[in-house]
């Protein structure tokens, strides 16, 4: 692999200013003649998901920006590497209908310096993806994600397997590594060619090929769960990588396993942490590191970062507010009537099927009380999956229930120990054929459902997004504010 730098130097702090804080925090054995002495904060975060707005009152980019500002004393020029653990874009509309061009522009105003791929990178394809990556101030890294065809990490479409930025004299080696669940939660037809490789096995490569670079520090930013990065840390101590920062699991965590400290961002902006390495540029020996996790509210907003976001929100505004419909109480999630609404509306946009399956992890929001506009249903179903009209036997049809994780069903009921088709009111007949609608992330093979694709592999793409049916549906009843939907 080539030798990558971006050079983003940084502004070195004086002497005077990094040994006083030095002093003020205790640390032992600096004195006054060690000019050579640096600090670094980490700032990290994960699972953004494109809620620049933030989820509650704030917690959005523009509030964490203006908290970094005046908690952590961040400024553009300053000795600070903010980092994330990936999926960065798939979520509420303001980022999901533009695949993810709007959080990247945020994140660009935000100093972002480096993002490990997380799996919802692949959700708008691999040609998508690459449009982000080109328009990114900032390199997304990945050294396990890889070609099938060559085993090449996928530089051409703006992967990279690590950074190499110097920030206050000190030379980072960062390092990227993305969950292997990836061919299972994204779209499998869109990671195809690709493979994620064992995390340990890339990690031996890689680290020698950046220390021809001469880092002083290592770093790795994963989209990989607290749970897996626990024993990689302990495995990989002679590595001697000073931090590993977790994503995928939206965990909020700062602790030490052996040398080397341990971050997770929480998700969604409501949340960071921080690791600061004291660092002698003289001895080139890592002095000191400290860390801690971040929950916060902050009622300023940095004015750049708050523009921009409004300015994508009033783009959005004539598109996503388009009324749908009024609900007298919030849908919860993961509630079996917001489930059931959603599938049974495939079946009556589809009249011809008998079966309709979506997966639970494809609805990724409450439908809240109140108006229900196109930017709540984008949120609640933000995916680019599209409706495949299969035709499979019963016993294919039950071995994919099986096998699959978390099917929602339509059509499809449990009574007395057998499946009963709803349409006929008879029970599930192996040998016979039924014609099964399910999304396209399902249909690729997505939450273990490949077998009805094995099955069938001329189902049928109807093209039709799979939250329109339930759109259309909702719009149809004729809600209002006066009138709203009761279920």
């Amino acid at each position: 692999m080539p030798a990558i730098e971006f050079k983003m130097i940084r502004s070195v702090l004086s002497s005077a200013v990094i040994l006083t804080s030095l002093m003020v925090a205790g640390c032992v054995g600096v004195g006054a003649e060690s000019d050579g002495i640096r600090q670094v904060t980490v700032l990290y975060t994960n699972d953004e998901h494109g809620w620049m707005e933030g989820m509650e009152e704030g917690q959005g980019a523009a509030n964490l920006y203006a908290l970094w500002q005046s908690r952590e004393g961040f400024t553009e020029d300053g000795p600070f590497l903010i980092l994330s653990g990936g999926d960065n874009w798939t979520g509420p509309a303001i980022s999901t209908w533009t695949q993810g061009e709007s959080m990247v522009e945020v994140m660009n105003a935000m100093n972002y310096d480096a993002s490990a791929v997380g799996n919802h990178e692949f959700d708008f394809g691999l040609e998508a993806l690459k449009r982000r990556t080109a328009q990114a101030r900032y390199p997304y890294l990945s050294a396990n994600t890889r070609w099938k065809s060559n085993g090449a990490v996928p530089s051409d479409l703006g992967i990279l397997p690590y950074s190499i930025i110097t920030v206050n004299d000190v030379r980072f080696g960062i390092i990227g590594l993305t969950t292997r669940a990836t061919p299972f939660v994204a779209n499998p037809a869109y990671v195809a060619d690709l493979n994620f490789i064992d995390y340990e096995s890339a990690l031996r490569e890689t680290v020698p090929v950046v220390e021809e670079n001469d880092p002083d520090i290592l770093l790795v930013i994963s989209h990989v769960c607290v749970a897996e990065l626990e024993p990689l840390i302990r495995n990989t101590q002679d590595l001697e990588i000073a931090m590993m920062g977790a994503g995928h699991c939206n965990e909020l965590a700062a602790r030490r396993i052996g040398e080397t400290v341990l971050l997770g961002g929480g998700y969604h902006f409501s949340s960071y942490a921080r690791a600061r390495f004291t660092f002698d540029t003289e001895s080139e020996e890592l002095l000191r590191t400290t860390f801690r996790a971040n929950n916060y509210r902050n009622s300023n907003t940095d004015e750049s970062v708050a523009t921009l976001v409004s300015k994508w929100s009033q783009q959005m505004e004539v598109i996503l507010s388009e009324e749908i419909a009024h609900l007298a109480s919030t849908l919860p999630m993961g509630s079996e009537k917001l489930q059931q609404l959603i599938v049974n509306s495939w079946l009556q946009a589809d009249p011809t099927a008998d079966v309709a399956i979506t997966n639970a992890g494809g609805i990724r929001t409450d439908l809240p009380a109140g108006l229900i506009d196109v930017r709540a249903m984008v949120a609640l179903m933000p995916f680019d999956n599209t409706i495949i009209a299969a035709t499979v036997t019963g016993a294919t049809l039950e071995q994919a229930i099986d096998e699959g994780g978390r099917p929602v069903l339509g059509g499809l009921i449990r009574r007395g120990g057998e499946w009963i088709v709803e349409r006929s009111g008879e029970p599930l007949l192996a040998d016979q054929e039924y014609r099964v609608l399910l999304n396209s992330f399902m249909y690729a093979g997505g939450d273990n459902f490949g077998a009805i694709a094995e099955a069938d592999p001329n189902g049928f793409d109807t093209g039709v997004n799979y939250r329109q049916p339930f759109q259309d549906w909702l719009k149809n009843q004729s809600s209002s504010r006066s009138n709203p939907l009761r279920f």
